[in-house]
């Protein structure tokens, strides 16, 4: 289906990114929480300075940095690697908090991802293999309309039965998909333009609109569909229809198939998500482990100079103190206003480019409800069943979506409770930064009652409320030609070697940090051999 490609990337979760705020309870009951893997003490601080060299410095220890470290290492062997992190722990976005004495595990950035191939490469090399926990590939999806929770078809034969859209609105997203609908303008579209021409109104205000909150906390009528759902457009591009250019996909991919599959690698039943037993910190923990003295936590880098010779120096401040690091290479794995502040010296060209991506402020807000306050219409079996639901902005709830953490993965919440991961803010209610811990929750708590709890149920158990003030970066209409001209400032001013990499570059889902990590590596790798050859 077009709609389950386009919402491919909301089986990773919100991915919110680095600056998260604790707020204070006020009403509700709060459990204080441990983030898995938390962080290590740091060590005593020294006089003087010292100085460092490596072949790549990866600034940003999160899942992209670690990851690209990890690639350059196991596939190109590039081991004289060095990963920096300003914060005390590694994994950046990824947050997983434990309460073992109470039986509740849960993550408070991305909730899981698609297992595709590279992400269970990276598992599998890491030592995870065994870790890995996969979903119900039947788990039904729920998008709430008109005051009821209807399934999302998972599958082509569910197409003429299921009730989020009317019989009309089918014919029309099938005869447009086909190619029965309005040429393409001539000019790079939002995601609601695109969809709207191509396959009308319902399947955009019922399926497309929910899932660009689900994966982006964005706007629609803003965001690129060139750049958030680049495969998707392509079709359109390569075939002239969305079907057509499905055909030709799969006519090209019988000419050229794909080289063996590892047999390491597990293979999922169906489309499902993924993550760990121990929730995804495991796989940044696994992977510093593996680095070891390789990753730096809590280094704060100050500047990034081009060195006389070949390559760069990057200047940090440690708990050890000031350290200089000789780089042959550098990737910028941290958000795009951050690395914009610290290129900005070597050129404010690119500096500007990377300061004008948007991230929104988004909130985490994670609670449990005995089981009986589940309403009896949205038990499948008496129990609650699926992914979770999703909220178009048009049907007057303030939660952007709901992951029912408890059926999705094992060992998420005592017997007799279910888990709900909810999500708040984004680009079309960024206010969510001024209110409280209390009016957070009491906000998802009156959403929740309106479809799935019980109106009379008693106050939810607060576990866990977090928010990001910039958390996920929009992939808005002109996003790529941004981040070309930031990479083309960069390679105008002679910098060869100096990277961007992480979400605002790869995408949003954990998915695709994993696989832009890998692609970045390569980069890395071949840059290295020819600056061997210099």
């Amino acid at each position: 289906m077009v709609a389950a490609a386009m919402a491919t990337a909301a089986s990773a979760g919100m991915p919110p990114l680095i600056g998260p705020r604790r707020l204070r309870s006020h009403g509700f009951t709060v459990r204080c929480a441990a983030v898995a893997g938390g962080a290590a003490e740091a060590p005593a601080a020294s006089t003087g300075a010292r100085a460092m060299s490596a072949d790549c410095v990866v600034v940003g220890g999160g899942i992209s940095g670690l990851c690209t470290a990890q690639a350059l290492a196991t596939k190109h062997g590039v081991s004289d690697v060095l990963v920096t992190e300003a914060r005390a722990r590694p994994g950046g976005n990824i947050t997983t908090v434990e309460r073992p004495e109470e039986g509740y595990l849960w993550e408070e950035g991305p909730n899981s991802f698609q297992p595709s191939d590279p992400v269970l490469t990276m598992a599998v090399d890491s030592g995870l293999k065994d870790d890995l926990v996969f979903g119900d590939p039947n788990a039904p999806r729920f998008v709430l309309w008109e005051g009821k929770l209807r399934p999302v078809p998972s599958k082509p034969a569910d197409l003429p039965f299921f009730d989020l859209m009317s019989i009309p609105g089918k014919l029309r997203a099938g005869f447009g998909a086909l190619g029965i609908r309005p040429p393409p303008p001539g000019r790079e579209e939002s995601v609601e333009e695109f969809v709207r021409r191509n396959l009308g109104a319902e399947v955009f205000e019922r399926l497309i609109e929910p899932f660009c909150s689900g994966v982006y906390a964005g706007d629609p009528s803003k965001l690129s569909m060139k750049a958030a759902f680049g495969k998707v457009w392509r079709l359109e591009e390569a075939g002239g229809s969305i079907i057509g250019g499905t055909i030709k996909t799969i006519q090209e991919r019988g000419k050229n198939p794909k080289p063996p599959r590892d047999p390491r690698l597990p293979k999922p039943k169906g489309q499902t998500v993924a993550s760990f037993r121990k929730g995804l910190a495991m796989l940044p923990n696994a992977i510093t482990s593996s680095l070891g003295s390789k990753v730096k936590l809590s280094w704060k880098l100050t500047s990034v100079t081009k060195s006389d010779g070949k390559g760069y120096v990057l200047v940090y401040e440690t708990p050890e103190g000031v350290v200089s690091v000789e780089a042959k290479s550098v990737i910028m794995t941290i958000p795009s206003y951050v690395a914009s502040d610290i290129l900005r010296p070597l050129s404010s060209d690119a500096a500007d480019a990377l300061s004008r991506f948007y991230y929104p402020p988004v909130a985490a807000v994670t609670i449990s409800y005995p089981k009986e306050a589940i309403r009896k219409e949205c038990l499948i079996d008496g129990e609650l069943q699926g992914f979770g639901q999703l909220h178009p902005r048009s049907q007057g709830v303030e939660t952007l979506g709901t992951i029912y953490s408890s059926s999705l993965f094992p060992n998420r919440a005592p017997a007799g409770r279910v888990l709900l991961l909810n999500y708040i803010g984004g680009a079309t209610n960024t206010g969510i930064v001024s209110k409280s811990e209390s009016e957070l929750v009491e906000a998802v708590d009156r959403d929740l009652r309106k479809m799935l709890i019980n109106p009379r149920a008693a106050d939810p158990l607060v576990l866990g409320v977090r928010v990001w003030p910039q958390a996920i970066p929009q992939f808005l209409v002109g996003h790529l030609d941004l981040l070309e001209a930031a990479k083309s400032a960069l390679g105008r001013g002679g910098y060869d070697g100096l990277f961007l990499g992480g979400n605002y570059v790869a995408g949003v889902a954990l998915g695709r940090c994993v696989e832009g990590a890998y692609e970045s590596a390569s980069q890395i790798s071949d840059f290295l051999t020819k600056y061997a050859y210099k």
